[in-house]
């Protein structure tokens, strides 16, 4: 990608960014809420690589600054100094350039949705169940750390701890851009509170992330929706096995079913139980686009199938692999304590080496 094609395009963009802001502040866009929210939202997006491209322009400027400079002066001490800038502007460059790269990369359009986390045991008994409760705390203290706000929709919990399942709705800045990595399967490696030889088992866990569909992204017909009220379970409350607080959505053209408990209101959890059956059929056909990427594009991390085993959590050893990348770490107790920055920052930067890759072949 040569620099005058990077220049190029970067120009667009800043041309497309001044026209989405005038375009904010006309009265037929303010009185249209949908549109607003689409051109508010790219404008959000095109932001960052405006401020990156006149960054990159400025430096580039003083770079021809600092070579003019050494062309004519025949100070010796201004020379240096044109020289120490010039190197200092070179070595700044290049990493410019790589970041403008990848921010001109089409970016995924769910990215800055929120998202519906789904944790579920999977082999190893009860003690599948325990490894999805320690999943589901390690996400809880990562979205505390990110300032993002979880809501439960639905659970089981385990028979000795943890949960059978557990439902949760993430709302964020980027929620779903950072999270989507980490659908797929989690397996663990240890000595289950169940074990009485001290044997070391392997259990698992799948982790499924999808991007909250809103209301303008798709339509759901009230007509296709079969509507079944029940008496919520769990532990406490006064509505818990007494009302018909608790909602279960059928989708009749499709059969997707959903439901909803965690609220005492029946009409919150009629809302949250809506707002999950969108997203779910939204995902439908966002799983095609997924499909559609992952055979482009065989390495990509994001994208693959949710069914593949991507992340083993040694106890014994203290390690935490992720097959993705070929990555291991040995600080396991800080990573179920929620410090997975490191972990989607390298997965992060492994899939946008694969797209800079496969953008610069077409």
């Amino acid at each position: 990608m040569s620099k005058n094609f990077i220049l190029d395009k970067l120009e667009g963009v800043k041309k497309r960014f001044e026209e989405v802001g005038r375009l904010l502040t006309e009265p037929d866009v303010t009185d249209d809420m949908k549109k607003y929210i689409q051109l508010n939202k790219e404008y959000k997006e095109l932001s960052p690589v405006v401020t990156a491209y006149l960054n990159y322009k400025n430096t580039l400027s003083n770079i021809d600054s600092a070579k003019e400079i050494l062309a004519v002066e025949k100070d010796e001490e201004m020379r240096e100094m044109a020289k120490t800038e010039l190197d200092e502007l070179n070595s700044k460059v290049g990493d410019m350039e790589e970041r403008l790269k990848i921010l001109l990369l089409p970016a995924d359009p769910q990215d800055g949705k929120n998202a519906m986390l789904e944790i579920r045991a999977g082999t190893g008994g009860d003690e599948a169940s325990i490894f999805a409760g320690d999943l589901f705390r390690m996400y809880s203290k990562f979205c505390e750390q990110k300032g993002w706000k979880m809501g439960i929709s639905n659970f089981t919990d385990g028979t000795a701890g943890g949960y059978k399942e557990i439902i949760v709705n993430v709302k964020g800045e980027g929620v779903y851009g950072i999270l989507k990595y980490e659908s797929g399967v989690h397996r663990v490696q240890r000595v289950p509170q169940t074990e009485t030889q001290g044997r070391i088992h392997t259990s698992a866990a799948s982790v499924v992330v999808l991007p909250e569909a809103e209301e303008f992204d798709i339509e759901v017909k009230q007509e296709d929706i079969r509507i079944d009220r029940f008496c919520s379970s769990g532990p406490g409350g006064q509505s818990v096995n007494t009302t018909y607080s608790a909602v279960r959505l059928t989708h009749v053209p499709t059969g997707v079913v959903v439901s909803c408990q965690d609220q005492k209101s029946q009409l919150k959890n009629l809302e949250k139980a809506m707002s999950e059956l969108r997203t779910r059929l939204y995902n439908i056909e966002y799983q095609k686009y997924l499909d559609n990427i992952s055979s482009q594009r065989k390495t990509m991390v994001s994208t693959g199938d949710r069914s593949a085993k991507i992340r083993t959590y040694n106890y014994p050893q203290g390690r935490v692999t992720d097959h993705r990348i070929n990555l291991t770490m040995y600080n396991l107790p800080v990573i179920l304590d929620g410090n997975i920055h490191e972990l989607i920052s390298q997965l992060q930067m492994a899939e946008n080496a694969e797209r800079l890759k496969v953008n610069a072949i077409s």
